[in-house]
């Protein structure tokens, strides 16, 4: 088992590790073996990412007064190095710092909150993707692929119990875990073609002049992509023992 944080780095949270807005997460693992060096695993994590432009010390941000939150589903396939001889149970050689990396499949699903409504960003298209002179011809899609890697130490609790203790990020290829990358587009053509709720959590910004437009300006960072990270504590139980070797006799 698994259970520690998830957090996102993008747009609305460009710098912070671990800060205010890291949420539960938690998860399954199934960990195999190769010999006390290496070892291959599978994960099943569960996990929120949130942002508030509200709460950032920027003024430019607070002005821009986006948010977003999400949950992550992420399935991967891991390969895992340990810098000393390593296994459950081992008296001799109790712990081990360790890497990992791999591949991961994930979903996410970004949802804003402005008053007393809750907007589902994606079919929004709040930076006119799919619309005439948008962001990009399609709408982003909300199941991705990620590279996870990371840092951790495993430790023995028993003969069959171990705990490892680790940090992983996660590098993404899309720039849209917080629906925020490109420019402000057209609140009237989002509103005729996606209602008034796209153009409202289109732009949002709060202290603006009601003569001014946002249209064309920098609303996200398209040159760099987002990322999400889960920390935290795993518990692992070995199931089955490896049979002992007999010696070879003669008769």
């Amino acid at each position: 088992m698994f259970i520690g944080g998830s957090y996102y780095i993008g747009d609305l949270n460009p710098l912070i590790h671990f800060g205010p807005q890291t949420k539960p997460a938690g998860g399954f693992l199934f960990r195999y073996n190769i010999n006390t060096r290496l070892a291959a695993r599978v994960n099943l994590l569960f996990g929120n990412i949130q942002a508030d432009d509200a709460i950032s010390t920027s003024s430019a941000q607070q002005q821009r007064n986006l948010n977003f939150s999400s949950k992550i589903t992420e399935f991967s396939g891991q390969i895992e190095f340990n810098f000393l001889d390593y296994q459950i149970g081992n008296e001799k050689r109790k712990f081990s710092p360790y890497i990992f990396v791999g591949i991961a499949v994930f979903h996410f699903n970004p949802i804003a909150t402005y008053g007393n409504y809750k907007f589902s960003l994606q079919p929004l298209a709040t930076e006119g993707q799919g619309l005439p002179g948008g962001a990009s011809k399609k709408k982003y899609k909300l199941t991705q692929v990620s590279i996870p890697f990371g840092v951790g130490i495993k430790t023995n609790l028993s003969k069959s119990i171990g705990l490892s203790l680790e940090w992983g990020m996660r590098k993404t290829f899309t720039d849209y875990l917080d629906d925020v990358s490109t420019q402000y587009y057209s609140p009237a053509k989002l509103a005729a073609a996606h209602g008034n709720g796209a153009a409202v959590a289109s732009d949002p910004s709060i202290n603006t002049d009601p003569n001014y437009s946002n249209v064309g300006r920098q609303r996200g960072n398209p040159t760099t992509k987002d990322w999400y990270s889960f920390a935290g504590i795993g518990l692992t139980i070995k199931l089955k023992e490896k049979a002992p070797t007999c010696p070879a006799f003669t008769n």
